[in-house]
C-alpha cells in the first residue's frame, strides 16, 4: 500500500492546482447558521470533496457511495459534494428526490471548479484531518475505491 501511495505522489495527481501531501485549494461553504466557513477550517478530520453534476450518469452512479459513506462513518469524516454549473434549485431537488442528505455546495459560476484546474465530473478529492490531499479520483469511483481512500485516515 505504502509503495502505491509513493508512486502515486509521485506521478501527481492529474489536477494542476492540487498536489499530494498539500492543501487544495480554499473555498467557501455555506452552513445552516451563521456565516459561511471555509475549507481550511476544517481541520481535526478526514474531508471528502465530491464535483458532480444531476445530468452525468457517472456522478449519480457514484452518490450512493457518499451517502454511505455518511451513514457508516458519521462525524468521523466530512463530506462536502460541489454541484458544478447547475441552478441551486436542480442540485437540492436530485438530492432530495433520490433521498440524499448530503452537504452541498453550489459552484454555478464555476470558480472553484477552476481553482481545482478541473476539466470533467465527477471528481474526488480526500483530505486528512491536517487538510493535505492524500487521494485524488478524476472520473467516477467505485465503493471500495472511496473506502480505501478514506479507512487509512481513520
Amino acid at each position: 500500500m505504502l509503495a502505491v501511495l509513493v508512486a502515486a505522489a509521485i506521478a501527481g495527481t492529474g489536477l494542476k492546482t492540487v498536489q499530494f501531501g498539500a492543501p487544495p485549494p480554499d473555498f467557501s461553504i455555506p452552513v445552516t447558521a451563521g456565516a459561511p466557513t471555509v475549507l481550511s477550517h476544517l481541520r481535526g478530520k478526514p474531508v471528502v470533496i465530491n464535483f458532480w453534476a444531476s445530468w452525468c450518469p457517472p456522478c449519480t452512479q457514484e452518490l450512493p457511495y457518499f451517502q454511505r459513506l455518511q451513514d457508516e462513518y458519521g462525524t468521523r469524516v466530512r463530506i462536502i459534494t460541489i454541484d458544478w454549473n447547475e441552478d441551486a434549485q436542480t442540485a437540492r431537488t436530485y438530492l432530495r428526490s433520490n433521498h440524499y442528505s448530503l452537504p452541498l455546495v453550489l459552484d454555478s459560476d464555476s470558480k472553484i471548479y477552476a481553482a481545482y484546474s478541473l476539466t470533467k465530473v465527477p471528481d474526488t478529492i480526500v483530505l486528512d484531518a491536517n487538510g493535505n490531499v492524500t487521494y485524488v479520483s478524476v472520473g467516477g469511483l467505485s465503493w471500495d475505491e472511496l473506502a480505501g481512500a478514506v479507512d487509512p485516515l481513520m
